[in-house]
Formats: C-alpha cells, structure tokens, sequence
C-alpha cells in the first residue's frame, strides 16, 4: 500500500491510498480519485516527506529500524476528523440504501413523489449529477472515505 499526499484544484489536501504509483494514475486516469471535500477529480501528487523502510532494514551505519505502531487508518482517510466523528458519519452512511448506479433514477422517483422517500446513496456520472441539479433534485456528493459499503 502507498499513500500520497494529494491536492484538489480548490488547495483542499488530503490522503489518497494506493496499491501502487500504476494503481492511482489508472485511477485518476479515470476520473476516480476525487477531493473528499468538494468532489473535485482535478486532483495532483504533492511532494511527501512520508518515507517507509521495512522493518529490520539497516540504513548506512544506523540502527535497525524500530517497530512502528499501525497508523489509525481511520482518522487518516478522514484528512484528520476525529474517530467519534468518523464513526456517526459511517454509520449515518451503512443507515442507507445503496442503489448502486440506479442513484438517478431513484432520486427522481423520490423528488417526484413516485415512491415514499427513504435514505439512499449510490453512484451517478457527473452529467446525471448536473441532470438532477438542473431539476431541482437536491443531494450531495460523499467523500471518498465514507462512499464505500463499510460493513
């Protein structure tokens, strides 16, 4: 796993995780790496000062490397929330319906009084999303730490 230090076209910093330097450039190739904070997908690397050496590696006459505590992959992801805050978002989150790239369809059921309203969450293009702006229909992009089924 790599972590880069990633920037949004607005300044917003955060954390993206990798499998590997291919993995985020396929990715945000695709238009799949987004800021978490205003879903931009106009995304760049920043310089990282983040450096991991294996465990019991030996630098040029340094000791071994000690053991590193796990990091909080948690507050991590979140750029820096607090894990109780974290916590309620996901699980105001896993207290939704997925419906998938149905999203679109969906809403506008629910906007135009088809079906009762119920809490959903799900995918829609970036055209679909402007479609459902354009109509009124009111929502909001999750950021990318709280998107995935979390269960």
């Amino acid at each position: 796993m790599i972590i880069f230090e990633l920037t949004c076209g607005h300044g917003h910093r955060f954390e993206g995780w990798f499998a590997s330097g291919e993995e985020f450039a396929r990715q945000q190739e695709r238009s799949l790496v987004t800021c978490p904070v205003c879903d931009d997908a106009n995304i760049e690397r920043l310089p990282s000062a983040r450096v991991s050496v294996a465990k019991g590696a030996a630098r040029d006459n340094a000791p071994p490397a000690e053991p590193t505590e796990e990091r909080n992959t948690t507050t991590d992801a979140a750029v820096g929330l607090p894990t109780e805050a974290l916590v309620k978002l996901r699980e105001m989150v896993r207290n939704t319906e997925n419906v998938g790239r149905r999203f679109p369809e969906e809403a506008r059921k629910m906007h135009y009084q088809e079906v009762p309203p119920r809490a959903i969450r799900g995918q829609a293009s970036r055209d679909e999303a402007k479609a459902l702006t354009d109509e009124g229909i009111e929502f909001t992009s999750l950021p990318s730490f709280l998107g995935g089924d979390t269960h």
